[in-house]
């Protein structure tokens, strides 16, 4: 009940409050990790994410901790959030905003995924074709092009 109506407060807020908020404890710069994280369907896993805007459906991954490097942090955030190890970790690219940092890898699932934190609602792995339509159309882009490219290396 509490989570929904966080959920709630924190998606109405505006954008720069909500960015205000998350910086408020980051005072120099934010750094985020994620991952698009595919099983042996070659199916990707998304979060349903209580504070997302928009469907809440995406990526999984969060913020690092101070002195944390970027895999470790990644593997932390995907364990705490669906109980999943990973294989095959590979950085696919980075970014910035900003005061933010992203780094983006690709990995392969390993154990069966359940939800496992206050921020996720739920988890569910999806076909190319099945990607929920109001995700973020970044996060949905990102995901096409991993799963075409899992495809085609199966064809070859």
């Amino acid at each position: 009940m509490l989570k929904k109506i966080v959920g709630i407060i924190w998606k109405k807020m505006p954008y720069l409050m909500r960015r205000q908020i998350i910086r408020t404890s980051q005072t120099a710069f934010t750094v985020s990790v994620a991952a698009i994280i595919t099983n042996d369907e070659n199916q990707v896993l998304l979060l349903d994410h209580v504070l997302r805007i928009g469907s809440g459906w995406g990526i999984p991954g969060g913020f690092i901790k101070r002195g944390e490097q970027l895999e470790e942090g990644l593997r932390r955030e995907i364990r705490e959030e669906t109980g999943l190890e990973l294989e095959n970790v590979n950085i696919l690219r980075t970014r910035t905003a900003d005061r933010h940092i992203e780094a983006l890898f690709t990995a392969a699932a390993k154990g069966k995924a359940q939800v496992k934190s206050r921020e996720i609602r739920e988890v569910k792995w999806f076909t190319d074709e099945k990607i929920p339509k109001n995700m973020s159309s970044l996060h949905k882009a990102i995901v096409k092009n991993i799963l075409q490219s899992l495809e085609k290396n199966e064809e070859n």
